[in-house]
């Protein structure tokens, strides 16, 4: 799609990559929390898919323009 019709269609506000970016880096560290604490085998279990889909995810918005 082209900046115009982004700009058209109001989907730009929702596709800039600051607020995006922040979620991710979010979702990492909830993730190296998840990793690294002694409480609950569950948390632990779900550390390495919530670490990745934050990577994933990051590799994506930082694709979004600014």
């Amino acid at each position: 799609m082209s900046g115009s019709v982004l700009a058209r269609s109001g989907l730009s506000r929702w596709f800039r990559r600051g607020p995006w970016e922040t979620v991710t880096m979010t979702l990492i560290g909830g993730g190296i929390i998840m990793l690294v604490q002694p409480l609950s085998m569950d948390l632990y279990s779900y550390s390495f898919v919530t670490i990745l889909a934050g990577t994933v995810g990051y590799v994506i918005v930082s694709h979004f323009p600014e």
